[in-house]
């Protein structure tokens, strides 16, 4: 069997699930890599045959997304062309972590793509979601990477489909204690913003990692290290507590570890309202914002002895099995209906690039 794994490079999350899982698929069959984006800070420890720019998401300095610079940073053109370039067909089994290049190559040739990822469990209808739904979120959800099968990651186990995170083997080895520090990691938000809240609580020991530090330093009681993963793991497995956005891969391994935890979702990030939204129902902390205004529920969060047991067991093997059968199981007809729109769209530019009109 010709396999195609595809990730979102967009943050570490997907790189980190794919380190597990990529090995296992390897026993059913020739497995490729395709990797669209260039943000995540983990090394793939496998050979990648496919690197696009895919459309990926960037983050501002205010606690979300940048959505002009998403824009700006982004190519639609070099998107469609990596879409039509893309040779899905020469592939037996194509899955998708969130990663729009194969997904949208797989709709514009008839061919079954399957999904393999936390929003595939985010989007089901029996996760829970924020009251006050985002339009352009949830259209961004279901359009981004559309596929029509799917297998789901979340922090609970929902239902047969959807599966509790995959931890990778190099948290799931470590010994976790505790040195009485906290761990930050909030990459939407400027050093200077960061220091200026945390600064306030000076009883507390901080140890930032920062997309923006180029080198270690310190504040006071705050110190600021470069995102490097070995550091940031070794960090948490000794911290008292982590604070993070509302992502997927870091919460899901504080919780694995046993750690105390508090959550800030990104603005403009939909499904890290909706994870936000799962955690709060769970018991952990969740705050709007990283600001003065919310200082008092940090302060109370420091003080809390918050305790969250759950249970994520080594469900690799698992996962990757159900697949393969739900492969051999699925129709081959597949239906398009609900994605004619975008995809006459995608068709019409297909045709442009074609003929020479768009460079």
């Amino acid at each position: 069997m010709k396999i195609l794994y595809a990730i979102q490079g967009t943050g570490n999350g997907h790189v980190a699930r794919a380190i597990d899982l990529v090995p296992e698929f390897q026993k059913y069959g020739d497995v490729d890599v395709l990797l669209s984006g260039q943000h995540s800070e983990l090394k793939l420890p496998f050979e990648v045959k496919y690197r696009f720019q895919g459309f990926g998401f960037f983050f501002g300095q205010s606690g979300g997304v940048d959505i002009a610079k998403t824009w700006r940073k982004n190519s639609i053109v070099r998107f469609f062309r990596e879409i039509i370039n893309l040779p899905v067909e020469q592939y037996d089994l194509v899955i998708s972590d969130f990663e729009p290049v194969s997904a949208w190559a797989c709709i514009i040739r008839g061919k079954k793509c399957f999904g393999m990822s936390h929003q595939a469990a985010v989007a089901d209808s029996a996760a829970p979601h924020p009251a006050s739904g985002s339009w352009l979120g949830k259209t961004i959800l279901k359009y981004y990477a559309p596929v029509y099968y799917k297998t789901g990651f979340h922090f609970k186990r929902i239902n047969k489909h959807i599966y509790t995170p995959v931890i990778r083997k190099s948290i799931r080895e470590i010994i976790p204690g505790n040195f009485g520090h906290y761990t930050v990691y909030l990459p939407a938000y400027s050093d200077i913003h960061i220091i200026g809240v945390l600064a306030e609580i000076q009883n507390v020991r901080w140890e930032v990692f920062s997309k923006n530090a180029r080198v270690p330093y310190s504040f006071n009681n705050i110190s600021v290290f470069p995102v490097d993963n070995d550091n940031f793991v070794k960090s948490m497995a000794g911290c008292t507590g982590v604070l993070c956005n509302a992502g997927f891969e870091t919460p899901a391994e504080a919780l694995f570890l046993g750690k105390k935890l508090c959550v800030i979702p990104m603005k403009h990030q939909y499904e890290q309202a909706c994870n936000a939204e799962m955690l709060r129902i769970m018991g952990i902390s969740v705050l709007s914002a990283l600001s003065f205004f919310e200082l008092p529920k940090l302060k109370e969060w420091l003080v809390s002895k918050q305790s969250v047991a759950v249970h994520y067991p080594d469900n690799v093997a698992e996962v990757v099995k159900q697949l393969i059968l739900m492969e051999k199981e699925q129709d081959s007809e597949i239906s398009f209906k609900h994605v004619f729109p975008v995809l006459s769209f995608y068709r019409k530019i297909e045709q442009q690039i074609a003929i020479g009109k768009m460079s």
